[in-house]
């Protein structure tokens, strides 16, 4: 079994023991059979594959699996959310339109002076999410994409001030929670380096200091933070970056990320998501939906709120 996976492996164990229900591990985890026997007919048999327990239909589903599908679908609806613009891989020249993509490229980073990010159209935490404020960057982050997937998205750069990821099963919130994003403050001594090792813990180096080293020229690593001048470690509010999950108590905050997360489902008819949406100038929009609910990195914190929302979800699963 994948360690990756064995939250929602275990979580999907523990239920159909505690249920009476005959579980199958395929695949190192990938994909489950689970079989409950029933009085006079035919065995009830349903699958996970990946996340996916099998609420979802299969157009919601890929939709919320697209980026620029699901900012489509959204713009039509009338929400609030970050364009994402498709472009396909030069491999699949037979459906690229003859003009090309670089020039229409191109036009969106002049469109967005403070740079775009680039990352694959279909796919999950925050791999390969690039920031461009450049040509050369541009090119580069787009061979980069282009060298391992078929699609690529871009979106202009934003300031983000808050991201939220709520979790619904059937429009009813079952997980809200803040992504806290690793950060110092300067004391006038301590270089950003590091301020950023001394900052984090050491099994967590491997996930925080990668993004930095990357994304920050060496002279500014190098350089003195000023005494109480406070910098964020990434530009990603992604939990594999480094973000940590803080679960929202009820508030003002907390209702309007559920508003906004629940018509976004509801535009997609989705059953079973995760809705992440962003704070920018103030105002809420959606950045994504993800129909694989992972909740790996909130489940070393919250372990018992994960093992309680897989339950739920997989009620609606066997009611």
């Amino acid at each position: 079994m994948l360690n990756s996976q064995r939250i929602f492996v275990d979580a999907v164990k523990r239920y159909c023991s505690d249920h009476g229900i005959a579980v199958d591990i395929r695949s190192q985890g990938w994909l489950i059979v689970m079989r409950r026997e029933r009085t006079h007919r035919e065995p009830e048999t349903h699958f996970t594959l990946g996340y996916d327990v099998g609420l979802n239909s299969a157009m919601a589903h890929r939709i919320a699996n697209d980026k620029s599908a699901t900012a489509e679908v959204l713009t039509l609806s009338g929400i609030t959310c970050i364009p994402h613009t498709l472009f396909l891989n030069p491999k699949l020249n037979a459906h690229i339109p003859p003009v090309g993509s670089w020039q229409a490229m191109l036009g969106l980073l002049d469109e967005n002076p403070k740079g775009v990010v680039l990352k694959p159209n279909e796919g999950t935490s925050g791999r390969d999410v690039l920031l461009a404020t450049d040509r050369p960057a541009l090119e580069l982050a787009v061979n980069k994409v282009f060298a391992s997937h078929l699609g690529l998205a871009i979106s202009p750069y934003v300031e983000i001030e808050d991201e939220v990821r709520v979790i619904l099963i059937e429009e009813t919130p079952a997980v809200v929670y803040a992504k806290d994003r690793p950060a110092v403050t300067g004391d006038g001594k301590h270089s950003l380096l590091e301020l950023a090792l001394a900052a984090t813990a050491p099994e967590r180096r491997s996930i925080v200091l990668p993004g930095l080293l990357a994304d920050v020229a060496r002279a500014e690593l190098d350089a003195i933070l000023p005494q109480g001048q406070r910098r964020v470690l990434s530009w990603r509010h992604n939990l594999d970056s480094g973000a940590t999950p803080v679960v929202l108590d009820d508030g003002e905050i907390r209702q309007a990320c559920i508003r906004l997360a629940v018509k976004a489902a509801k535009a997609i008819g989705i059953r079973f998501a995760s809705v992440d949406v962003v704070r920018v100038d103030g105002d809420w929009r959606v950045l994504e939906i993800n129909s694989g609910v992972m909740m790996e990195a909130l489940s070393r914190r919250h372990p018992d709120l994960v093992y309680a929302t897989y339950s739920a979800a997989l009620d609606k699963v066997f009611e």
